[in-house]
């Protein structure tokens, strides 16, 4: 029988984890047929492997593992292949796929247009002077933040309006500061801000925190925060679409035969320990400058330096 886990990031915010249990639901009911559970990275049972042992506890003879992650950083290049080349070993006789991240997507364009539309904005006539600006997690891995940019580049090719801008909420530059502050140095009276998140936390938290004092920084401009992706009907498709590739083997990357990844093994430790407290150290050492929040709260996707979430 094939089971599909999908893993969420872990917040410390009890609401956002509630968010991913709530949202694989609604999926799991589009997916008659198959077992379909959650786990988690980090800070919130069950962790990957606690998610596969109930996944074969159920009859799984093929595990497909999908991660809830926005971009392929560290989470999803190593942390949770490293999960399953464990469940691997404990469990010969499975079959297990790891299916993609959500990445650069289409769909993703149409849902970042919808959470637009969502502030009361009218697409046609009301963006002139209005500069939208693209807020992600940050990560240490710049393949992950360069798929940001090109996904703000595809926003601007799509809604052809006069400035769409790219900024992240920790980790690397340009920070949320300079990115508003680059919106009204470009002419721009009013500021949308996007974010590129998935299930809210604390870092949605400090981005509308942050709004707020721009609208006291810079009185004679507008700033209004659109809502984060959620429950929207399109990023379940997409889910949904990332499961079916993979239980049809179909998943255009090879993680198990990866040269970075393999290299990469040898010298870090790769278990990713799962912590359901605050005190988050990694057997890998990785102090640069971040408050370690995670997806809801989550300042990057660990890279190895470098995630998939998201």
């Amino acid at each position: 029988m094939n089971a599909v886990l999908f893993v969420g990031h872990g917040s410390r915010e009890h609401e956002g984890n509630e968010e991913v249990r709530q949202f694989v639901k609604e999926i799991a009911e589009k997916m008659q047929g198959h077992i379909v559970e959650t786990c988690f990275l980090e800070f919130v049972e069950p962790t990957i492997m606690q998610g596969i042992d109930r996944c074969v506890e159920l009859g799984a003879s093929h595990v497909v593992v999908i991660p809830i992650i926005l971009f392929a950083a560290g989470h999803a290049k190593i942390h949770i292949p490293s999960a399953i080349d464990d469940a691997k070993k404990k469990y010969p006789f499975v079959k297990f796929t790891y299916g993609r991240p959500i990445g650069v997507h289409d769909q993703i364009l149409d849902i970042l247009t919808s959470r637009l539309e969502d502030t009361g904005i009218r697409l046609k006539g009301d963006l002139e002077e209005t500069a939208l600006l693209i807020v992600g997690r940050g990560s240490s891995d710049p393949d992950a933040n360069s798929d940001l940019f090109k996904i703000s580049r595809l926003f601007w090719e799509r809604l052809q309006v006069k400035w769409v801008e790219t900024a992240f909420i920790g980790v690397t530059a340009p920070l949320m500061d300079a990115g508003i502050e680059r919106c009204v140095l470009l002419g721009a009276k009013r500021v949308i801000v996007l974010p590129y998140f998935l299930f809210t936390g604390i870092l949605i938290q400090r981005m509308e925190q942050m709004v707020q004092g721009y609208r006291e920084k810079y009185k004679e401009h507008e700033f209004q925060m659109a809502p984060y992706f959620g429950f929207h009907p399109l990023l379940q498709d997409i889910l949904i679409g990332r499961s079916q590739e993979a239980l049809q083997d179909e998943v255009k990357m090879n993680c198990d035969m990866c040269q970075y990844r393999l290299e990469a093994m040898k010298h870090i430790d790769h278990h990713h320990h799962h912590h359901g407290h605050d005190d988050h150290h990694h057997g890998h050492d990785h102090h640069h400058d971040h408050d370690h929040d995670h997806d809801h709260d989550h300042h990057h996707d660990h890279a190895i330096t470098g995630g998939s979430k998201l």
